[in-house]
């Protein structure tokens, strides 16, 4: 089967055509190892201006363009860091509410844990992971089914286009419980395992097919196809909700870690600004002067903060961006088609 055709953009990657790098950079990557990355970068750059491009000890014999720079640093964390945590405070008071409200939304919570449960004929698990490992099973196990009730069919065509589809559902479902067996909630893992199952196009193309052949499906077909459907559409609402606490951990994370490099940062700038001068710092290292090394290192944990704000940023408004629809419908026009080649 070609892994390139419209019935084969499952992943999130494939689905956007970008690089590996870009994908890695925007999703993959450990938050804290890109601002690291980030900040090896800036240091680097530093030492680069302050030894080549712009004497640094030559530059503050006109002025103080140190104390200038790492006072507005300081103001920059600290009003940083009182944003983020606003920000952070105001979305979690989302989860604060009267009684009803939570009773509503418990409600809620079990009457489409009955339906869930209905299609999987027991209890399901309450591990997210599992529980989406569950339903990829069995929307696996019903396209199988589908598979069977077409077998017999007199529309060759039919048979043909059934079985490829069911070969994309049943492959993409393998892919994503063999990545969710190794994911904990709480990480991206888990949310990154259920964006590259495909249920909306799975869902357009299963209805697609079954629109197509209706004059020539039985009673057992169409429930078949009905089947199919039923668990693909009760995919989306379980993603949906896990990517919303997911949302709320990162935030969580990010106003953390903010506080926790935010430390360091404002105390870095404002050691800078009381007590560097020239004279406190002599010498050369490695053919690079000592002021230079010290400054650039100050400069660099003052901006940490600004690295993991912009880390966690990057990947929460790409997963925004890119999850941007609920059900069947498909945003990325890359993703449509107006009609799909079923033999390709």
């Amino acid at each position: 089967m070609d892994e390139d055709g419209p019935l084969s953009r499952d992943t999130l990657r494939g689905r956007t055509g970008e690089s590996s790098v870009a994908h890695w950079f925007l999703l993959d990557a450990d938050r804290w190892l890109l601002a690291g990355v980030l900040s090896v970068a800036a240091f680097a750059t530093f030492v680069g201006l302050g030894t080549v491009a712009m004497p640094l000890r030559a530059a503050m014999e006109s002025g103080t363009p140190i104390d200038t720079a790492f006072q507005a640093l300081v103001a920059a964390i600290l009003t940083g860091v009182t944003l983020v945590v606003s920000i952070n405070q105001l979305v979690l008071s989302q989860e604060l509410g009267r009684l009803g409200d939570q009773q509503a939304w418990m409600d809620e919570a079990m009457e489409y844990r009955r339906s869930v449960e209905e299609l999987f004929g027991s209890v399901g698990p309450p591990d997210p992971s599992q529980f989406l490992q569950a339903l990829v099973q069995t929307s696996s196990d019903r396209a199988e089914a589908l598979r069977d009730a077409v077998a017999d069919s007199d529309d060759d065509q039919l048979r043909r286009r059934t079985e490829r589809l069911v070969e994309n559902v049943c492959r993409n479902s393998e892919e994503i419980r063999s990545q969710l067996e190794t994911s904990t909630f709480g990480e991206f893992g888990v949310l990154r395992s259920g964006l590259n199952y495909n249920y909306s196009w799975k869902i357009y193309a299963v209805r697609r097919l079954r629109h197509e052949h209706e004059d020539s499906l039985g009673e057992d077909e169409l429930a078949a196809f009905d089947d199919l459907i039923d668990s693909l559409t009760l995919f989306g609402p379980a993603l949906e909700h896990f990517k919303s606490l997911y949302f709320q951990w990162e935030l969580v994370h990010l106003t953390r870690s903010i506080l926790y490099a935010g430390l360091p940062g404002v105390v870095a700038a404002t050691a800078t600004v009381l007590y560097l001068d020239q004279e406190s710092v002599p010498g050369t290292t490695l053919g690079v002067d000592n002021l230079v090394w010290v400054v650039s290192t100050s400069a660099t944990l003052s901006l940490v903060p600004f690295f993991l704000l912009a880390a966690y940023v990057l990947r929460i408004a790409t997963i925004s961006k890119r999850t941007g629809s609920l059900g069947p419908f498909i945003l990325r026009r890359a993703e449509r088609t107006e009609a799909i080649d079923w033999e390709q």
